[in-house]
């Protein structure tokens, strides 16, 4: 009796903070709020737990060390405003009817949560890494007599229902379940897993099971950050289906999700990145993008302690950045994230650019090729202890509108490899297991690092050779930088002077133009800027993409329409990140230098010296018009009847054509051997296969 009325007392005290409070304005904040929910279908209000400290501090003590009693008079205060207001929607969300606790300063890492905080309330920031299906789960379930009809009640405790053994009126044993008189919840298990940043070196990051029910259902989804308010609970782990152990496991049940950054959790904003901008962030931020010198000065304030490679730099900025995703009338999309990979020597600080670009890029993650596998890259289903089935996310998924940074890229198995095809091409991540057939979203950057097959760059050697990667995946590269390590006095005394400097003043030496923390607000800031083309920037890209498909010249060079939208991606990034809203004449040309820069490297045919893209897609134009020729006077040598051809006067007949020398010719007969064009009838002679 004592106990009805303490809560009624409660429930009569948190009536009065709900009817009476106001905000800054002078508006009865959460009595408007309870007086809406029929207008807009919802059964939960916020409550912030900020006005309840000020209203008064003893019953914010309370609701984090009694949550279960206060949260229990929250609801039964706000079902009686709403009576008054709206009585029949009140009798109708009777049992949905829920308070959740917004802005909750009572905030622990996942590591903190320990025995003491069990039945506690406590707020904790992670991020999704798996969601389960949404299944339903009972609240209270109605048992029925089958000799009286009578209605038994089983309730609830924590996820355990108790079945009543007899009925309380004629003591029948067989009691059916009534659907009727049961009451359901929405249910779904979520994984919450430790933010990268706050992960301390060397440790495996932790993770806690979350239960939540209601209208909190499918509000977060696995890579979404989020800060959960929610209770602690315990569950005794179960050895067998009769022997309990002592030991029992953490869980925690959700009260409130609310994203990082402080945005309201609906599933409309979800898609813009959530790292809060001041408006005094935004005066600094459109000041930089103002002055005259602001590209190089972004430019430097990348990696500050990795000398050099002012391109790459370039190329990585506007990879985080990123161009505009077209949404066509047809439902196609085309993608607007640029893909970069470099490759070379060892010790050029490859990886000290990717650790950097996947710090200070939104939703940036860092993955090693060593070590994952197809499903740890794009999505898995697995299935969970209780049998539900469940889609875990991988690298790409996680990192959706962000960057995903894979170092070792060679390392990666082909099997695997060949999972990241249709995530840089498609933006997307099929999954068909276990009768889950899910296509994700994975609209991510991918700038990938990889060493040579021999260890060092060999520049005598194309970069398919150079490179142990399938060609269709190197054609999905916007950029492809060769990253060489050459040694040039000047260069190597200024770049020894740099570490050196380093290592004597860490805190000067590597001295950023732009504050990391502002750095990292500009480009999320400048990922909200849509540019258009402009006629002048068209022209000099469609002319530069005529000039390298003029078919007429002797070097013809295949460039593919991917090049061009890679030219089209490169030169809106580059005015997004100037925060300009239309890609002006200067954007293209710095689209067309990159690319130049990157054929002058990586797309020169190493027979000829000259720049020809068909390197990248397998045989570069040299060697096709080579082995063209070779066919030719084989076929013309050995006539109609397929005569056996004598090696020598083949190869004085290749080298009058001019286009081989001895050796070469040599060479291309075993390289025709070994693909079974030709083969040896008898020594010195050669017949067509």
């Amino acid at each position: 009796m004592a106990e009805q009325q303490t809560t009624s007392a409660l429930a009569n005290e948190l009536e009065k903070f709900l009817r009476s409070f106001k905000d800054r304005e002078g508006d009865y904040k959460y009595f408007d709020k309870i007086n809406h929910m029929m207008s807009l279908n919802s059964s939960s209000i916020i409550v912030d737990y900020i006005d309840f400290d000020i209203y008064s501090p003893d019953f914010a003590k309370q609701i984090t060390h009694n949550p279960d009693e206060i949260l229990l008079g929250f609801n039964q205060a706000v079902l009686s405003i709403l009576s008054e207001i709206h009585a029949d929607y009140a009798s109708e969300i009777r049992d949905k009817l829920r308070v959740r606790i917004g802005n909750y300063t009572v905030q622990k890492g996942l590591r903190d949560i320990s025995a003491d905080v069990i039945d506690k309330l406590i707020g904790v920031s992670g991020m999704v890494v798996r969601s389960s299906e949404v299944k339903p789960l009972a609240r209270k379930i109605g048992y029925r007599c089958t000799s009286c009809n009578t209605i038994v009640e089983a309730i609830l405790k924590g996820l355990l229902l108790k079945k009543p053994v007899k009925c309380v009126n004629c003591s029948e044993r067989e009691l059916e379940m009534d659907p009727e008189n049961s009451v359901f919840t929405d249910f779904q298990m979520v994984r919450l897993q430790e933010l990268p940043e706050d992960l301390p070196a060397g440790q495996l990051p932790h993770y806690i099971e979350v239960t939540v029910m209601g209208d909190l259902v499918d509000q977060c989804r696995p890579g979404d950050r989020i800060m959960l308010t929610g209770i602690v609970r315990i569950e005794q782990e179960q050895v067998s289906q009769q022997l309990k152990t002592n030991l029992f496991r953490l869980r925690m049940e959700g009260n409130n999700i609310e994203y990082l950054g402080g945005r309201a959790g609906n599933k409309e904003t979800r898609s813009i990145e959530r790292i809060a901008i001041s408006s005094a962030d935004e005066k600094q931020i459109i000041s930089i993008a103002s002055k005259p010198d602001a590209y190089d000065k972004l430019i430097a304030s990348f990696a500050p302690h990795v000398y050099g490679h002012e391109v790459i730099k370039e190329a990585i900025l506007l990879l985080i950045v990123g161009s505009v995703t077209k949404k066509l009338a047809d439902g196609s999309s085309r993608r607007g994230d640029i893909n970069v990979f470099l490759v070379g020597d060892p010790g050029t600080a490859k990886s000290e650019m990717l650790k950097f670009a996947a710090k200070i890029g939104p939703r940036g993650l860092y993955t090693s090729g060593r070590g994952s596998t197809a499903a740890g890259l794009t999505a898995a289903v697995i299935r969970d202890k209780s049998g539900i089935m469940m889609l875990e996310a991988g690298a790409v998924v996680l990192a959706d509108q962000g960057l995903v940074c894979i170092d070792e890229f060679d390392k990666i198995r082909p099997e695997d490899r060949s999972a990241l095809h249709e995530v840089m091409e498609q933006q997307t991540c099929s999954v068909a297991k276990g009768g889950i057939v899910a296509t994700l979203n994975a609209r991510t950057s991918i700038l990938s690092a990889a060493n040579p097959m021999y260890g060092k760059y060999d520049p005598f050697k194309n970069i398919t050779e150079n490179v142990n990667l399938p060609i269709p995946l190197l054609t999905r590269f916007d950029l492809i930088y060769v990253v060489r390590d050459s040694p040039e006095q000047e260069k190597d005394s200024r770049i020894a002077s740099h570490i050196l400097e380093i290592h004597r003043d860490s805190q000067r030496a590597a001295q950023s133009a732009i504050d990391i923390d502002l750095f990292s607000k500009y480009l999320s800031y400048s990922k909200q800027v849509e540019p258009t083309l402009s006629s002048e920037a068209i022209d000099i890209i469609r002319n530069y993409y005529m000039k390298m498909r003029n078919v007429e010249s002797e070097g013809m060079i295949t460039v593919t329409p991917r090049q061009l939208e890679g030219l089209v991606r490169l030169s809106t990034a580059r005015a997004r990140l100037l925060l300009r809203e239309r890609v002006e004449v200067e954007d293209a040309e710095r689209a067309i230098y990159l690319v130049q820069r990157m054929l002058e490297t990586a797309g020169i045919d190493v027979n000829t010296g000259r720049v020809d893209l068909g390197v990248l897609h397998g045989k570069p134009h040299s060697e096709v018009s080579k082995l063209k020729v070779f066919i030719e006077v084989f076929n013309a040598l050995s006539g109609q009847d397929r005569n056996e051809v004598s090696e020598r006067n083949f190869i004085e007949e290749l080298i009058r054509t001019t286009k081989f020398t001895e050796d070469e010719a040599k060479t291309y007969i075993k390289k025709a051997m070994q693909n079974g064009q030709i083969y040896e009838r008898k020594s010195g002679f050669y017949a067509k296969a």
